[in-house]
């Protein structure tokens, strides 16, 4: 089997805008059957939440707190999902599935409360965020916690090649934050510099989570670096959707507030495509917002966005990273695990949240 590396296909703006011209795809088919309680993924992730709860543990009182505060928020739990839908593709169903499961779970949670004090955001998940609710000394060093407990439950598996994965999983995560730090406010940003943001920032614990399933199933290395494929493709797509449903979603369903990419300084794709397209004076106009993280023509910037095809094209552009990720789907038998793979693929393009 050929498989290529994702990593490396990190197109200039040119072809991007080529392959945004194109009209997205039709919606992906899934032969799953509709989600019942007793479905075995969601008795699967009933055990992962038992583990969370279990390693969320602390004699420190505000770590419990606030631990159980940003775990209680809910969520899509899709890396957690990652983990346990390859490795039963792939014929695993021992217990370390639940403990890497959580694990990557752990690890996201502590890059949103890291994320939330950087950004300065008020409103996550319909509710005040952690740093807006306890301050942002405390949500740091609660973020900091929860990295050092997923080491922890990292070395009980005692595997090295798990340890391997998620070092460097972490490490590319924490460069991704760098790098989205240094592109704040900067109009001129490249769509291959905004593309590695989203390789490091978002879809590398992705890619990782779908990694260890392959590992716990002692999978191929080209099958192993298929899965890989697979979940940076997703979250690649995932956060092309997110950066979308800022200037195309409403709060209520978010749960956070529409135009926070913009207040941030943030220049995600929506606002990239919108100046390469616009007349003079909306370039000019979406230059100073960024520049300045300015909202209050935000209305102008929405208006922008949509008339130069701009929220289109970049769901085109996660429609055809989400077909990336379909295609590999191809390389594993067929199963319940791996139709509830295929319904990722769909759920991560066609949602409001």
């Amino acid at each position: 089997m050929a498989f290529q590396a994702a990593s490396s296909r990190v197109p200039g703006p040119g072809s991007y805008n080529r392959a945004f011209a194109r009209t997205a795809r039709p919606v992906l088919e899934s032969t799953a059957p509709p989600a019942t309680p007793a479905e075995p993924i969601d008795l699967a992730m009933q055990r992962v939440d038992e583990v969370i709860r279990e390693r969320l543990s602390s004699r420190v009182a505000l770590i419990d707190q606030i631990s159980h505060y940003i775990i209680g928020a809910g969520g899509k739990r899709i890396r957690p999902r990652l983990v346990l839908l390859l490795s039963e593709a792939l014929g695993f169903d021992g217990p370390e599935r639940f403990e890497l499961a959580a694990i990557v779970e752990f690890i996201h949670t502590a890059t949103l409360l890291h994320d939330d004090v950087v950004d300065e955001s008020a409103l996550r998940r319909g509710r005040a965020t952690a740093n807006a609710a306890f301050g942002n000394a405390a949500s740091v060093l609660v973020g900091d916690f929860l990295y050092s407990r997923a080491f922890q439950m990292m070395v009980s598996v005692n595997r090295m090649r798990v340890l391997n994965v998620l070092a460097d999983a972490t490490n590319v995560i924490a460069e991704g934050e760098v790098l989205q730090l240094m592109n704040m406010h900067d109009p001129d940003l490249t769509v291959a510099d905004y593309l590695q943001v989203i390789r490091f920032k978002t879809a590398k614990l992705f890619e990782a989570s779908a990694r260890l399933g392959a590992v716990l199933a002692g999978a191929s290395s080209p099958l192993e670096e298929a899965c890989a494929d697979f979940g940076r493709s997703l979250g690649t797509a995932f956060q092309l959707v997110d950066d979308l449903l800022d200037y195309e979603g409403n709060s209520d369903e978010l749960g956070k507030n529409v135009g926070d990419d913009l207040r941030e300084g943030k220049p995600t794709l929506p606002l990239l495509l919108a100046m390469e397209r616009g007349t003079q004076a909306e370039r000019a106009l979406i230059r100073h917002a960024i520049e300045h993280g300015e909202l209050q023509k935000l209305p102008d910037i929405l208006a922008i966005v949509r008339s130069t095809g701009a929220l289109d094209a970049t769901r085109a552009a996660a429609q055809s990273e989400a077909d990336l990720a379909r295609a590999v789907l191809d390389a594993l038998p067929p199963s319940r695990a791996r139709d509830a793979l295929l319904e990722l693929c769909v759920r991560s393009i066609h949602r409001s949240s």
